[in-house]
C-alpha cells in the first residue's frame, strides 16, 4: 500500500530535525564547558597541594583553608558582580552593564558562567602563594572577593567580550596569558611588596627554613595543575560542535604539554651545566620552570605549531630564571615564585603570540599590527593591575588588616588563627620500661614566643 506524505509534512519533519540538531549542539557545548570547568577546578587542589608543600608545617592548615574557600567566596563575588562586568554587554568597551546577580541572564549562559567563574577563582588563588605565611585571614577574604569580582572581570571584558576595547583593536589572547596570568602575577608582586618579607626571610641564620617542607605535596600539586591546564587551554575555545573545533582543541592540549617540555629541557640543561642554582638536578626550580612554560603558550596555544610551542616554552624558562633571581634581590618575598611564573610567563605569552603564530614573525604580515595591539594590551593590564592592587593592599595595610603580628607569624598561622595543626607532634616517652608514642597537639605554643624571638634575632 502506498503511503502519501505531503510536502508540508516533509518540510515540518526537516525543520523539527534541524531544531533538534541545534538543541543537541547547544547541549554538547554546555557539557563541554561544564566538564572542562570541573577539570579546571582541580587546579584549586593543585594550588592547595603546591602551596602547602612550599610553606612551613606550622602554616599548612591556613594555606589549605584559603585554597578551599576560594572556590566559594569567588563564586559569590563573580555571580553578584564579576560576570556582569565581564560579559554583561551594554555596548561599553570597558565594563559590562548587565546580568548582575544573575538578573536577566539567559539560562543558556549558565555553562559559560561556570567555566568563566573557575577562571576568576584561579586568578584570585594565584595571589595567595605570594603572601603565604604572613597574610591576615580577613585580608585574604577581602582581596579574593575584589580580585575575582572586579579586577579580573573588567580585564576579561576588555580582552574577551565582543564589546571590549582591546578586542576591537585586535588584541589576541586565546586562554589568558595576559588576562589571567599577567594580571595575577602583577597583583602578586604588588601584594608581596606591600605585605613585606616573612620574619627572618632574608637573614643568614637559617636560609633553608623557608624552602618548604613536603616535596611529595609539591609534586602532586604540580601534576594536578598540569592536568587542569590541559582543560584550561583546551576548552578556552568555548564550544566543540563547529567545524574544525576538535582539531583546535587537540592542538591546544598538545601545545600545552610542548610548552612545558621546552621549559623542562632548558632548565635541566642549564642546571646540569652548573649555570643556575646549587643542584645539578633541581626539583622546585624545575617544576616552576615547567609551569612558566605552560603559562607562556597560553596566548596562542590554539595556533602554534608544536615546534613553536616548544620554543616559546624555552624562552619562557629563561625569563623565569631571570625574574626568580632578581625578585629576592629586591627584598620582595614571594614564597611560590608567583611573580616569576605568572607575570613572567604571562607577559612573554602576550608578546610571543604575534611572533610565533601563523608562520612566525618573518612570514606573517599581520605580526606587527598584532604585536602592537598585544603590547598595548599588556601595558594596560599591568597598569590596571598595579593601580588596583596598590589601592587594595595599601588600604589593608593602612588599617593594619594586611599582615598578622610578629608573634602570630612566629607561632604559626595554624595555631594562632585556626587552633588546628596540619601535623600532630609525636613525643617519645618511657613508661614502665617500654617506649610509647604519644601524639599530642601543641596547645600552649605562646609560651615559646620569647625564645623564638631570640632565635630569630
Amino acid at each position: 500500500m502506498a503511503i502519501n506524505i505531503s510536502a508540508p509534512a516533509i518540510i515540518n519533519n526537516i525543520m523539527t530535525t534541524q531544531l533538534d540538531l541545534e538543541e543537541l549542539k547547544l547541549n554538547i557545548d554546555d557539557l563541554f564547558l561544564v566538564i572542562n570547568g570541573i577539570i579546571v577546578s582541580l587546579m584549586q587542589v593543585g594550588f592547595a597541594c603546591l602551596e602547602a608543600g612550599c610553606v612551613q608545617p606550622k602554616n599548612v592548615t591556613n594555606i589549605l583553608m584559603k585554597n578551599i574557600l576560594d572556590l566559594f567566596l569567588c563564586a559569590i563575588s563573580y555571580w553578584l558582580v564579576g560576570y556582569g562586568l565581564a560579559y554583561g554587554g551594554g555596548g561599553c568597551g570597558y565594563y559590562g552593564k548587565e546580568y548582575f546577580a544573575g538578573v536577566d541572564m539567559p539560562s543558556s549562559q549558565t555553562g559559560v558562567w561556570f567555566f568563566q567563574y573557575v577562571f576568576a577563582a584561579t586568578a584570585a588563588t594565584i595571589i595567595s602563594g605570594a603572601v603565604a605565611e604572613r597574610c591576615n585571614f580577613i585580608a585574604y577574604i577581602f582581596y579574593s572577593v575584589i580580585i575575582s569580582g572586579v579586577t579580573y572581570p573588567i580585564v576579561s571584558h576588555w580582552t574577551w567580550s565582543p564589546d571590549g576595547w582591546l578586542m576591537k583593536i585586535g588584541y589576541s589572547d586565546f586562554s589568558g596569558a595576559g588576562t589571567v596570568h599577567l594580571l595575577a602575577g602583577t597583583c602578586s608582586f604588588i601584594a608581596a611588596l606591600f605585605i613585606g618579607p616573612r620574619n627572618g626571610r632574608f637573614s643568614t641564620i637559617a636560609p633553608n627554613e623557608y624552602n618548604g617542607h613536603s616535596m611529595p605535596l609539591v609534586a602532586t600539586g604540580t601534576l594536578l595543575l598540569i592536568t587542569g591546564f590541559l582543560s584550561f587551554n583546551g576548552a578556552s575555545l568555548g564550544h566543540i560542535t563547529r567545524p574544525g573545533d576538535g582539531v583546535i582543541v587537540a592542538n591546544s592540549v598538545a601545545n600545552t604539554i610542548f610548552g612545558g617540555s621546552g621549559a623542562a629541557v632548558v632548565i635541566l640543561i642549564l642546571a646540569k651545566a652548573g649555570l643556575v642554582g646549587e643542584s645539578r638536578w633541581p626539583f622546585a626550580m624545575t617544576i616552576n620552570a615547567v609551569l612558566n612554560g605552560i603559562v607562556s603558550v597560553c596566548g596562542g596555544v590554539n595556533e602554534y605549531t608544536h615546534l613553536s610551542a616548544i620554543m616559546v616554552g624555552m624562552i619562557g624558562c629563561i625569563i623565569y630564571l631571570v625574574l626568580q633571581w632578581i625578585i629576592p634581590r629586591l627584598k620582595v618575598d614571594d614564597p611560590l615564585e608567583t611573580t616569576a611564573v605568572h607575570f613572567g610567563g604571562g607577559l612573554w605569552g602576550v608578546i610571543a603570540t604575534p611572533l610565533f603564530v601563523k608562520g612566525g614573525f618573518w612570514n606573517n604580515p599581520d605580526s606587527m599590527p598584532l604585536l602592537k595591539s598585544n603590547l598595548i594590551g599588556a601595558g594596560s593590564i599591568i597598569v590596571w593591575s598595579v593601580v588596583n592592587s596598590a589601592i587594595l593592599f595599601g588600604f589593608l595595610k593602612v588599617f593594619d588588616l594586611l599582615r598578622v603580628s610578629t608573634d602570630t607569624e612566629i607561632i604559626g598561622l595554624d595555631m594562632s588563627l585556626h587552633k588546628e595543626q596540619a601535623y600532630p607532634v609525636t613525643n617519645i616517652s618511657i613508661e614502665n620500661g617500654h617506649k610509647s608514642n604519644k601524639t599530642t597537639v601543641i596547645r600552649h605554643a605562646y609560651d615559646n614566643v620569647a625564645m623564638q624571638h631570640t632565635l630569630q634575632k
